[in-house]
């Protein structure tokens, strides 16, 4: 039902509210209460004076009775049925659940975005604890000090027969190792409290770039036209605090301008106005291969896609993330994405419909190529690279349609033939 033709069902909602019978407001509006009773089940429209009249009497404004709740309430609310895999019919009414019964919408749509952001959370958390370069270090150094004390102080207990001098060099080791302790442990702790949460950019060198690239909306025109050059931008990047963040920085921004000096960026809007999102197509019409067709659909941000790729090693190299699609920002990805598969097969296209499982089945249309990079040398196997690009796709329930996950620890798919490790989100931590 349209959001305009459920002011009856909000007129009864906001009576009942304020305890007034219907009989009571019809008599104070001069009407029947049997064409009130058509009105609060939406088989009259109403408007002009009388609802004004209404509006006046159930002392809110008449805009709450017309508009009723907000469009992101609404939104919420059908977001939460989709996830929920209920009938498309059900997702349908939730203009319905949002007019008649405002508060406890509310209340669903709060615990709905409660869960999306612990879930976030969870994600983050779990790949940095396993995959986090300098916790792990962190954590090995406390753990190998500790031991190291502990064997000391067991040798000290122990052996009673200990000379003077020996005894003096444990408990000088004893000493230097707790200081070590202390040192580290301090460092740990200022690591996790001072800005290294779960949203924190700086956590990683990768998190460097990713921060440097969303900065500019992945988007380097001034690169592209010559204006500025990929070492001009990085050296006034803020961002790109470590040796290694800025290195990958200036691979990336050379291989735009290498991208745009064959495929210019008013030609490649040009020919996708004409084509639609095609990479096959619109590599033969611009004569480029169709990796570099992908990365040039990802700086074109009025398209909103996602872009991944990945070397040889399955190693994620740049994430450009799509709304929804779930990139794992330390550690592996799902082994199911089409981007691995294409590894196997360089130059072959692969499209693949899927679904991420997760906080929900969100659904995507994926376009993944491999290609060799570097240069050919004999009895040398070719080093490939692998890009995906990712688009949003309303068909989340179509046949062949592959269910992938964002990473084995958030995965909730039992069984899976890619499992690496057991899912949180069903075995528990």
């Amino acid at each position: 039902m349209a959001r305009e033709g459920l002011t009856g069902s909000r007129i009864r909602e906001r009576r009942s509210v304020a305890g007034l019978r219907q009989a009571d407001l019809a008599r104070s509006l001069g009407i029947s209460a049997s064409y009130l009773n058509l009105i609060e089940h939406n088989r009259r429209r109403i408007g002009g004076k009388l609802l004004l009249d209404i509006a006046r009497v159930l002392g809110v404004e008449p805009s709450m009775l017309t508009e009723g709740a907000e469009a992101a309430l609404i939104a919420t609310l059908r977001e939460a049925a989709t996830q929920a895999n209920l009938p498309q019919a059900e997702a349908e009414r939730a203009d319905e659940l949002a007019g008649r019964f405002p508060g406890w919408a509310e209340v669903l749509a709060a615990g709905h975005r409660r869960i999306a952001s612990l879930e976030r959370t969870v994600e983050t958390l779990s790949d940095r604890l396993t995959h986090d370069p300098h916790l792990a270090t962190s954590v090995h150094e406390l753990l190998t000090t500790a031991a190291a004390i502990r064997s000391t102080a067991a040798i000290l207990a122990e052996d009673p027969d200990l000379t003077p001098e020996w005894r003096d060099r444990f408990h000088t080791n004893i000493d230097q190792d707790s200081r070590r302790l202390a040192d580290s442990s301090k460092a740990l702790v200022e690591y996790l409290d001072t800005g290294q949460g779960v949203e924190d950019a700086g956590a990683s060198p990768q998190d460097e770039l990713e921060a440097f690239l969303s900065e500019h909306d992945f988007c380097f025109e001034a690169v592209e036209s010559g204006v500025s050059t990929p070492e001009a931008l990085v050296a006034d990047a803020p961002a790109l605090r470590s040796n290694a963040a800025r290195h990958m920085a200036r691979g990336i921004l050379q291989r735009v301008a290498d991208d745009a000096a064959q495929a210019p960026r008013a030609a490649v809007r040009r020919a996708v106005k004409e084509l639609g999102i095609d990479p096959v197509a619109l590599a033969r019409q611009l004569a480029i291969p169709v990796p570099m067709v992908l990365r040039r659909l990802a700086g074109l941000p009025e398209l909103d896609v996602g872009l991944v790729v990945c070397d040889r090693a399955g190693s994620l190299l740049f994430r450009k993330p799509a709304a929804g699609f779930v990139i794992p920002r330390f550690g592996s990805a799902c082994a199911l994405w089409p981007l691995f598969a294409a590894l196997s097969q360089p130059g072959q296209v692969m499209r693949a419909p899927i679904v991420q499982l997760g906080r929900g089945r969100a659904a995507f249309d994926c376009i993944a190529v491999a290609e060799a990079v570097g240069r050919p040398g004999y009895n040398t196997a070719p080093l490939v690279q692998a890009s995906m690009l990712v688009l949003p796709d309303a068909a989340a329930d179509r046949a062949n349609v592959l269910e992938v996950g964002a990473s084995c620890a958030v995965c909730p798919r039992e069984p899976c033939p890619g499992r690496r490790e057991p899912s949180i989100l069903t075995g528990g931590l």
